[in-house]
């Protein structure tokens, strides 16, 4: 997963990209609104933790303009985060700058200073309904994912996973039909200047299939990856 924070304190944004980091998710770094918009206009995320005070105008702003983008169509261009979730964080505590947060589009909304693992929850509770979920773990035939713990079992048994390892797991799962392409995928895992090998994404792909079962994730050759809606006969339980 990859989040985008929006945020000119250099000593919040630190903070910030550490606990996420640490929580598995891609993170570029944005002090300003222009910049925010720019990186969203090259790059596709997941989530969006925006400031409201901003050195070149209001996060508001912002977030107006990512809503009131025109639905896509034949012949128009328009970004492809117009329904991505987006946390506001901000030391405004009034009721009122709440209700005008949420209302202007946020899914969410929390005053500084917060704690870093009140900030996570709200961030896996904000992508749960995004992706249609409820239930807090993902269960795709034998495997149970706990995307707040980072485990994974299978047939009960648990499966050590690197943090890249893990993170690709996560985004096909909640992507599930769908075919991501290489690309899409080095975005998800991968912020601006991460450096990486050429071939990381297909040796990723190797270790999950090693560990979880070589038909898990298939491949549609010259496209990308996908796990199928349903799992297959082999990766049930015997």
């Amino acid at each position: 997963m990859r989040a985008l924070v929006v945020e000119d304190d250099p000593g919040i944004a630190s903070g910030l990209e550490q606990a996420l980091r640490r929580a598995g998710y891609a993170v570029d770094l944005c002090a300003t609104r222009d910049a925010a918009w720019l990186a969203l206009s090259v790059e596709p995320f997941d989530v969006l933790l925006l400031d409201l005070g901003l050195p070149d105008g209001e996060g508001l702003d912002l977030l107006a303009r990512l809503r009131q983008q025109p639905t896509p169509t034949a012949g128009r261009e328009t970004l492809p985060h117009k329904d991505m979730p987006v946390l506001i964080m901000t030391a405004r505590d009034g009721v009122s700058d709440r209700i005008g947060g949420l209302d202007g589009g946020a899914d969410d909304y929390l005053v500084k200073p917060f704690d870093a693992n009140e900030l996570l929850a709200r961030l896996r509770a904000m992508l749960r309904r995004a992706g249609g979920r409820s239930n807090p773990l993902i269960e795709h035939g034998d495997l149970v994912i706990d995307p707040a713990a980072h485990t994974v079992l299978r047939a009960g048994q648990p499966v050590v996973l690197g943090g890249k390892e893990f993170a690709l797991l996560l985004t096909l799962m909640q992507a599930r039909p769908q075919v991501l392409s290489r690309t899409r995928l080095v975005s998800a895992l991968y912020g601006f200047g991460e450096e990486l090998e050429s071939n990381a994404i297909e040796v990723h792909i190797h270790h999950l299939r090693r560990k979880l079962g070589e038909s898990l994730i298939k491949t549609v050759r010259g496209v990308g990856y996908f796990i199928a809606r349903e799992a297959a006969v082999a990766d049930k339980p015997r």
